[in-house]
């Protein structure tokens, strides 16, 4: 088989070749390329932890004041749990004045401020979150499975008896 690569310094007119030497390099990238669509529903949305770091609790504090602060601004939070190495986001986005805000941008608007805050209390730099989030936008009938799972989840890994015992738990 001939070798498709154009020798340095040549411009890659070749297409196919550059769209491999995009993937292997950043295999993510297509996905970030597609179109952002998005419907004014509701958002169950997970992030985590940049390489499964453990938050201390005043980092805890820091990021669900991060998302507090969202509430009623630009999204309806129903629940949020902060929990060691992730964060659960139950949300509808709001529409005023006919501009909806997209989900990306909320997402990297909390993520951001949060990092900024803990960083600055901790005394550190560097990432705090991963780069991706997990969304699912629930069915009719499973908002309530939704809910109680983001409630659940500090007694589900043992952290709590109670829900309510839980500091960094938020819900309606």
């Amino acid at each position: 088989m001939k070798d498709r690569r154009p020798p340095s310094g040549v411009f890659c007119l070749d297409l196919l070749h550059c769209a491999r030497v995009k993937l292997r390099t950043d295999p993510y990238r297509y996905r970030r390329k597609l179109p952002h669509l998005q419907l004014s529903c509701t958002f169950f949305v997970t992030f985590s932890t940049y390489k499964e770091w453990i938050l201390p609790p005043p980092a805890r504090t820091l990021a669900l004041q991060s998302c507090l602060y969202e509430h009623d601004r630009r999204i309806h939070l129903y629940a949020a749990v902060v929990m060691p190495d992730h964060v659960q986001l139950l949300f509808t986005v709001l529409t005023k004045g006919g501009a909806e805000p997209l989900l990306y941008q909320i997402l990297g608007d909390i993520k951001s401020a949060s990092v900024h805050n803990i960083n600055k209390a901790l005394g550190r730099s560097g990432r705090v979150w991963m780069n991706e989030s997990f969304d699912r936008m629930p069915r009719y009938g499973d908002f309530e499975k939704y809910y109680e799972y983001i409630i659940m989840n500090p007694v589900r890994a043992g952290l709590v008896t109670n829900p309510d015992d839980y500091e960094w738990l938020w819900y309606q």
